[in-house]
């Protein structure tokens, strides 16, 4: 018997890109929009309702319930399936989504613990080597960091934490690290074995 696991769905996502008429290689010409998840990043092709013209940036419900502007998920993405205009949307939107809720991701930094005895989670962030690992575990043992500029003032020569951020989730989008700390790794799923 094979068990299901949780998976992690996204509620409401940001349109990276609309295409009105779909793509090339669909059957039926219908809108479809590629969009990324607010919590988890997931990167997804949605078909849109009829009479319905999305805007790049522009917040759409994607949970179980009633959708508005959204027919159905389509699929899941990678990252190089996305269309040229959405990748480029894309970093712009991230830091939009990390800006609105940065408690969430200074949390990462209050909190991070080591993966193994060699290696511990705040190194994953690009710029983060031994020096300000230590200097950020000692920091925070002292008192949790209250927000972005708080931990920047009390570790010195840090790199810029939200745009380390934002980096490490593009990275992990493109699929360029084993490690995961904000995107979760979705297992394949082929085309018939159903929807998101």
């Amino acid at each position: 018997m094979m068990i299901k696991k949780d998976l992690k769905k996204d509620e409401k996502a940001v349109v990276l890109d609309f295409l009105t008429h779909g793509h090339y290689d669909m059957k039926i010409s219908q809108p479809v929009a590629q969009v990324v998840g607010e919590e988890y990043f997931s990167l997804l092709e949605v078909i849109v309702r009829d009479g319905v013209h999305l805007k790049v940036g522009q917040r759409v419900y994607i949970g179980d319930g009633k959708r508005d502007e959204v027919k159905f998920i389509k699929r899941r993405m990678e990252f190089n399936d996305l269309t040229g205009a959405a990748k480029e949307e894309l970093e712009d939107i991230i830091k939009e989504i990390v800006d609105e809720k940065p408690d969430r991701f200074l949390s990462f930094f209050n909190s991070a613990g080591p993966i193994t005895t060699r290696l511990h989670q705040l190194e994953l962030l690009p710029g983060i080597g031994k020096k300000h690992l230590w200097a950020i575990i000692s920091e925070r043992k002292e008192k949790t960091f209250e927000s972005f500029s708080d931990l920047k003032k009390r570790v010195a020569m840090l790199p810029d934490p939200e745009k380390m951020i934002i980096r490490r989730i593009m990275e992990e989008m493109e699929d360029s690290d084993k490690y995961r700390i904000f995107v979760p790794r979705f297992e394949k799923l082929h085309e018939h074995e159903g929807r998101y």
